[in-house]
């Protein structure tokens, strides 16, 4: 990946010490010329910059992204 990486924001993990998730947006994240997409990243160790698994979401399924989760809250009264 060669892509600019900003972070846009990050908050604690639940249920870890030092965890977090961040979300960012990346550039080109697969060579020149890729499609912008949002990163969210999980770190045990609190590192934004590397964290340990990444999901890359093409801007054009975030709506779908969002109701699916809308609907984990929603469904399992977290």
């Amino acid at each position: 990946m060669s892509g600019k990486n900003t972070v846009l924001t990050s908050f604690a993990l639940a249920g870890t010490r030092k965890g977090s998730v961040s979300i960012s947006h990346l550039e080109e994240p697969y060579g020149t010329d890729s499609h912008p997409v949002v990163s969210i990243g999980i770190s045990l160790k609190g590192n934004t910059e590397e964290p340990d698994w990444k999901a890359h979401i093409p801007y054009e399924n975030l709506q779908e992204l969002i109701d699916a989760l809308e609907d984990a809250k929603t469904r399992f009264n977290a």
